[in-house]
């Protein structure tokens, strides 16, 4: 396999020049078979919450409307229930022993769901309105630190040497993840990040939680430090290949399929991948970008700008080459992820069902 550098200077395997095949319908049950285990010890969690925290975090769960009749909301891909099955099943346990890991995982990024809508002023998620917009922020805050408190009692109460380790993995996982939340609200009002920087903080918000999670099961079902560690590997590039998808729909996701409003990211002055990798291009289109930006920043109204002004900076972004390198560094991300799966023990069809969930993460629509 050939090689290049990557931003540190590491030996990486070089992004496949096309986007994998994926069996769908395999992904798909795997995600199902996540949300099915998960769901009925996610429910019992919640059901713990005191009024009426409990009603709120149902209804962002997508189980109740926003009057509390029974409702079958969106509740996510349910990529990390997955992975952290399949994660006990690489360590060579059943899979319902890596149960109480996806739970607790789950709970903690919807912990920071809670809290970045708040924080993003994002009014819309899985085509609902946010708990903050039905709620009010106090209680997003609320039911969020009270999500987090959950994801910990989940694990310690299992009371096993295993349980402490991953405990200690999901804590150091969430400090990472509120560490690049601060660093991406810090980014919106700087007017240059470097690309390192801007893989840095999405390595915190995204790939922290998503390494956790395909190591935790492994963790429980008694794997040694090098398993769960390499497996962490495939987990945060992972992480970095879904946030660069992420990144792309941001700006020029349908919003039919997003749940969000068109150019969301732009909406927000997010320093994304595809914005810094323009910035840092250079040529006409990046100094007219940089330009536009700096004014943005400075701009009064902002929150009053045309669909053509957001528009205009998309297409900006996409002639300086920022959307071509972010997908081409999603792509680079799957290959070193994938690759790390080589160097742990386990059965081939947990490592190609692995490799599955990677495929179907850098070709999610876009």
């Amino acid at each position: 396999m050939r090689t290049t550098s990557g931003t540190r200077g590491e030996k990486v395997p070089t992004a496949p020049s096309a986007n994998p095949a994926v069996d769908t319908t395999a992904v798909t049950a795997l995600l199902e078979r996540g949300r099915t285990m998960s769901t009925p010890v996610l429910r019992a969690a919640v059901d713990r919450l005191a009024p009426p925290m409990d009603t709120v975090a149902a209804y962002h769960f997508g189980w109740i409307d926003a009057h509390g009749r029974p409702a079958d909301g969106d509740g996510g891909k349910a990529v990390r229930p997955a992975l952290a099955l399949l994660s006990a099943e690489a360590a060579g346990a059943a899979p319902e022993v890596g149960v109480p890991g996806a739970v607790a995982v789950e709970l903690v990024h919807n912990f920071s769901l809670l809290h970045d809508d708040l924080m993003d002023g994002d009014e819309q998620r899985r085509h609902r309105d946010t708990v903050w917009k039905v709620h009010g922020p106090a209680q997003a805050i609320l039911v969020g630190d009270a999500l987090f408190a959950l994801a910990n009692e989940i694990l310690l109460e299992l009371g096993t040497v295993e349980a402490g380790r991953a405990t200690r993995r999901l804590t150091t996982a969430t400090r990472k993840l509120i560490d690049g939340q601060a660093q991406d609200i810090s980014y919106e009002h700087r007017e240059r990040v470097t690309v390192d920087e801007c893989l840095e903080m999405e390595g915190n918000k995204t790939g922290a939680l998503l390494a956790c999670a395909v190591s935790i099961g492994a963790v429980l079902g008694g794997a040694d430090d090098r398993t769960a560690d390499t497996l962490e590997t495939y987990g945060y590039h992972l992480g970095l290949a879904f946030q660069a998808v992420d990144d792309l729909l941001g700006i020029w996701g349908d919003p039919e399929a997003t749940g969000k409003q068109t150019w969301s990211d732009l909406r927000q002055r997010k320093k994304s991948l595809p914005v810094v990798a323009a910035l840092a291009a250079g040529g006409p289109a990046s100094e007219r970008l940089g330009e536009l930006l700096a004014a943005d920043a400075k701009s009064n109204d902002f929150d009053s700008f045309s669909e053509e002004e957001f528009a205009a900076r998309a297409a900006l972004i996409e002639e300086a080459g920022g959307r071509d390198w972010t997908s081409q560094e999603a792509r680079r991300q799957h290959a070193v992820a994938v690759e790390a799966l080589e160097r742990v023990d386990m059965p081939e069809h947990v490592r190609a069902q692995l490799v599955a969930l990677a495929d179907f993460v850098v070709v999610r629509k876009r």
